[in-house]
């Protein structure tokens, strides 16, 4: 490497440093998740992705009426991996995914971890799917 190269970016990696807290691994039910939405004063707004639950309060873009606010209180799983911002998508199903969409899930997932507090995991449900 010469010294006008620049080391390789890790991928997904954020474009300025994040201090993060060692992930937790306490068991937050889906009935709290649903609370932390961002509209409930005292309470964070948390985002699951694959069973870990992400603090990502403070993030303007999960605020209510912003683009991301689908997401909030909810395991998006289905949504992320199809890149969409239907509610309906808002579900921990991701059995029906393609391949390519489950890379997609993958990648937000490895997104999130670089950013964000993992607070916490979600009980995995007898109906959810690749969970």
């Amino acid at each position: 490497m010469s010294g006008t190269e620049e080391p390789k970016k890790e991928r997904f990696a954020p474009k300025e440093p994040v201090t993060l807290n060692p992930p937790k691994d306490d068991i937050i039910s889906r009935e709290h998740l649903a609370q932390c939405d961002g509209t409930k004063e005292g309470y964070p707004t948390l985002v699951g992705i694959k069973g870990d639950v992400f603090d990502v309060s403070g993030k303007e873009t999960y605020a209510p009426g912003k683009g991301y606010h689908v997401f909030a209180g909810k395991e998006p799983n289905r949504a992320l991996g199809k890149s969409s911002l239907k509610p309906e998508d808002c579900v921990p199903d991701y059995s029906t995914l393609s391949e390519t969409e489950t890379k997609t899930l993958n990648d937000w997932h490895t997104f999130f971890s670089k950013r964000y507090n993992i607070v916490g995991r979600l009980p995995k449900a007898e109906s959810d799917s690749r969970i």
